[in-house]
Order: structure tokens, then sequence, then C-alpha cells
């Protein structure tokens, strides 16, 4: 399995001096990865085992099924066998408590995926005389001793931290592969949008992801997507029996996803395991950036989209590169609200929007929530060919061209720059989301009198300014602001501000322009 190369629990610091070292390998090796991977890289397990709850688990009832007993049906049944030992009711306390984590372990060999997903019934109480299955909050070492009144017998209860890491481990000791996944989605809606932060289960399991280097599934997100559209009474009649519960249908629609989210792991599963039913999924082709999720159900959320300026590449620091997002907490003294930098390299404002990346974001909004949108980098490209097909027109206009898409096989209605971020602002709007526009970054790249950052004429970042006019928003003209001190510092010292010729920053480098956004940001937010 590849494997992330950085360990979140190292320091920034840390993390700059290690990718420093092998930079140009890792973005080597990491570019070919992504982009061409080779057959030989496929994942092809044998067995994929399903540890988790009643939401997974296999039923033979009309009203309640999970996910887990649908998923066979997407795999050739010759080549790979899903092994569900999900069981109702357990936490991830208890289903290692209880002997059904050894009892799948024992059976798990190399080169086999095991999906965990706990979490609905973590949040329940530790010690009664019901279930005591409660785990302790959060990711730390805490642990309290309790004399079980279910089992009769002394206990130490962990937190749910301990009992995923545990099981992680116990996987990668039998040489084989384990993927985490967030909750299901619960039929819960409020004013028109379905619940997606229940608890802090999902970030938890996401912060693990990173820790420990695993694939992560956002399972809550991708379905909660779907079921949106169907509405509540549609999604009503895939609930039958309570909030949690769903029938065989709601059932598929888990399954489903979960497939496209595998579909989108870098290195995947061989094509040729699916069945036919599998083939005619739709690979959610970005599960492998393991994007991040709200942590704090009820702090107000900052979301960032943007490219790779914002947020680069695996979102790792590989060959030395960061994006500002990701550092923006370090200055935000604020502990009030949620980060969530959902940016992605390689996308321009254009591309951002068609590939469904701003749904995707917009849908994890709520009302009061901010989003910081900056695009540019990439809006200069070719309108059309069948490598990215990722250009813009070039101004605010309304001006647009109807192209056959070389690379989609689609036909599609180009617009100007102005127009997809007008589309994002007042989208944003309408959800009552307060949007903030940047101007793009400017590259270090140095007017004829090479003490001065080379300013544009009639370009992007004049053009951000003018939308921001036009729809009232706030403006943080990055491009100007950030310019304005490379020019102060001079070409020596902004050099180490840069881990390649001239757009994407160091860890220095992210930091700086991090702090920027941060000093403007401060006012706003109080």
């Amino acid at each position: 399995m590849i494997k992330s190369i950085i360990h979140r629990h190292l320091t920034r610091e840390e993390i700059s001096m290690w990718t420093g070292r092998v930079s140009f390998f890792i973005s080597m090796v990491l570019t070919l990865l992504v982009s061409q991977p080779s057959l030989a890289d496929d994942l092809r397990p044998p067995h994929i085992f399903i540890a988790g709850d009643s939401t997974a688990a296999s039923y033979q009832e009309e009203d309640h099924q999970g996910w887990g007993a649908q998923l066979q049906s997407y795999f050739d049944e010759q080549q790979v066998t899903v092994n569900n030992r999900a069981r109702g009711g357990r936490s991830s306390r208890t289903f290692i408590t209880e002997g059904l984590w050894q009892a799948l372990i024992e059976d798990v060999e190399s080169g086999d995926l095991v999906l965990i997903q706990f979490g609905h019934n973590d949040a329940g109480e530790i010690n009664d005389d019901r279930r005591a299955r409660g785990s302790l909050p959060g990711l730390g070492n805490e642990q309290t001793d309790i004399a079980n009144q279910v089992t009769g017998k002394d206990e130490t209860v962990y937190t749910f931290g301990h009992y995923i890491r545990q099981m992680v481990a116990d996987v990668r000791a039998q040489d084989a592969t384990p993927i985490l996944l967030s909750l299901t989605a619960r039929n819960r809606w409020d004013q028109g949008r379905i619940e997606r932060r229940n608890g802090q289960y999902g970030y938890w399991m996401h912060q693990l992801a990173w820790e420990l280097e695993t694939p992560f599934i956002d399972v809550t997100n991708l379905v909660a997507d779907k079921l949106e559209k169907l509405g509540p009474a549609k999604v009503a009649e895939l609930y039958p029996k309570d909030h949690t519960h769903f029938n065989g249908a709601g059932a598929e629609i888990h399954a489903e996803t979960i497939v496209s989210a595998l579909k989108g792991l870098r290195p995947s599963l061989a094509a040729d395991l699916y069945s036919d039913k599998g083939r005619e999924v739709i690979a959610y082709d970005w599960t492998f950036l393991r994007l991040p999720v709200v942590a704090t159900p009820e702090k107000t959320s900052i979301f960032m989209v943007g490219d790779s300026t914002v947020r680069n590449g695996w979102g790792d620091g590989a060959g030395g590169q960061w994006g500002w997002g990701d550092f923006l907490g370090d200055y935000l003294e604020n502990d009030s609200y949620n980060l969530v930098n959902r940016a992605i390299g390689g996308f321009s404002s254009r591309t951002f929007v068609t590939g469904g990346h701003w749904q995707r974001a917009l849908n994890m909004t709520r009302p009061g929530d901010y989003v910081l949108i900056q695009f540019g980098h990439n809006d200069s490209a070719a309108l059309n060919d069948d490598q990215r097909a990722r250009g813009t027109i070039d101004g605010i206009s309304e001006a647009q061209e109807t192209i056959d898409n070389m690379l989609t096989g689609k036909t599609e209605t180009v617009h100007t720059y102005g127009w997809y971020l007008r589309k994002m602002i007042g989208e944003a709007m309408a959800q009552g989301v307060t949007p903030i526009l940047f101007t793009p970054v400017p590259r270090k790249i140095w007017d004829d009198s090479g003490d001065k950052i080379a300013r544009p004429d009639d370009s992007y970042p004049q053009w951000a300014r003018q939308v921001a006019s036009i729809s009232g928003v706030k403006l943080i003209d990055l491009h100007e602001l950030v310019g304005q001190r490379y020019d102060e510092l001079g070409p020596e010292k902004v050099e180490a501000f840069f881990a390649d010729e001239h757009t994407h920053t160091s860890l220095e480098g992210a930091k700086f322009t991090a702090e920027i956004v941060a000093d403007k940001l401060a006012d706003w937010l109080q």
C-alpha cells in the first residue's frame, strides 16, 4: 500500500526538514503514482473485511439493512470475498472487548482490506447496566477504570482514538490494508439541509487517517450530497425504522458511495476485481487527497477553496511545497472557528465548479460560515485540450464559448473568470455563507528593475478586485499585500519562500502568506 509520507504528529518544522532532504525524489515518485499508476501497483485483495456497527451489519429485515450486506454485489465473487463482520450495537470499544475484533483479525491475511467504521455507539454511556459501550471522547491517551455493570468485570476504558489505533496496528501486523470510514448519514434535517456534523467522530477518523497514514473515506458527506438531492420526503422512505438505520435501498446508496470512493484511492483496486455492477459505478477520483472535514459541530467554519497555492498536492508538503491554507490556524488567534481547507491543486475557477468540488464544499457549510475564494493561477490555461481543459475566458464579462471538451468528451459552455467567481459568491450568499474573495498570490517573477515583483496590468488580480467591488463582498488583495512585502524583503530573502521556480511556496513562504491572511481576517471575524 502506498502511504502518505508525513505523520501528522510531527511539527511543521520537522516536516519541512524531513521533506527537504528527499523533496526531489518524493515529488517525482508521487507525480508518477498519481498520474500513471501501473497495473502492478493495483490493490488485489482476496478478502474485504468490514468492522462496524448496525449501519454496516447484515440483516434479514425489510426496514433495516446495513451497507456491508450490499458490498459483495459490486465485486467479482470469483476473485474477492466480502466478509462482513459488523455487529449491531457495538462501539469501537465493545467490538474489541467482546472478542469480535480478535475473531476478525485472526482471519485476515496478507493483501486483504479491512474497512473500519465506528462512532454511532461510541458516544453512549461508559458504564451502565444496559450496554456500557461508550468510549472516552477524542484521540488522546486518557483512560478510566470501571467495574463494568454489564460484564461484572473490572475494565480500563480508553479513548475512541486508542481503539481505532489498535485496529489499524493489528491489520498492518497481518500485512493487510486498513481503511477508515466516517459515519453513515442520519435522516435528520434542519432548514432543508441534512445532518453532516454528527459529533466529532468523522473528524477524529480523518485525523487518525492522517496520523496513521491510512486511506480515509468521508462517507458522511458523500452520502449526504446524494440524499439532499432526493429531499426529505424520499429520504424518509429510506429510513423507515428511525433516523439512523436505513432499509435495503438506503444501504445500496451507502455501498455504492463507498465503492465509488474506493475507486479514488491511490493505488486503487484492480479494475477487473469489480462485477459488472461495480464497473458501472463512477469513481470519486479524489479519495486519496483525504480532504478535511468539519471538526467541531457547534463552531462556525471557515472554508477555503482554491488551487495549489492554498493547498498543494496531497496536503503533506511533498517536494517541500505547501499552500498557505494549511497554516492559517497558526496565526488566526481565535479558537471559535473550524478551518476546513478544501482547495485542490491544478484546478481553475472553472474546473473547481464543473468538477463538483465547489458544490461539495458548499454542501458542507451552514448559515453563518465563511468561505475564502482564491483562483487565477490555472485560469490562463487552454480552454480546450486533452490534458486538463481548465482555462477560462479572460475578464469578468458575460462572454461565453461552447466547446466539445476534448478531455471529458462532453459539450460544455465556458464562461469568463469573473463569471465563475460571481457564481461561487452568489451561491454562497444564497446559503447564508459569507464569501471573502482573494486575488491570486504573486509568483516569484521580478520586473525589469530586478527588485520588485512584476504586477500585471489587466489580469486576474484586477478582475478579482472588480468582481469584489461589483458583488459587494470583502476582498483580501493577496497579490498586492504579499507583493509589497516581497518588494521590501528583496530577491535574496524571498528565494527561501519558494519550493519551485516561481509558483509554489515552501513551508516558510506558506507561513509568511498565512500570517498576512490571518492579519486581514482578524478584524472581520471579531
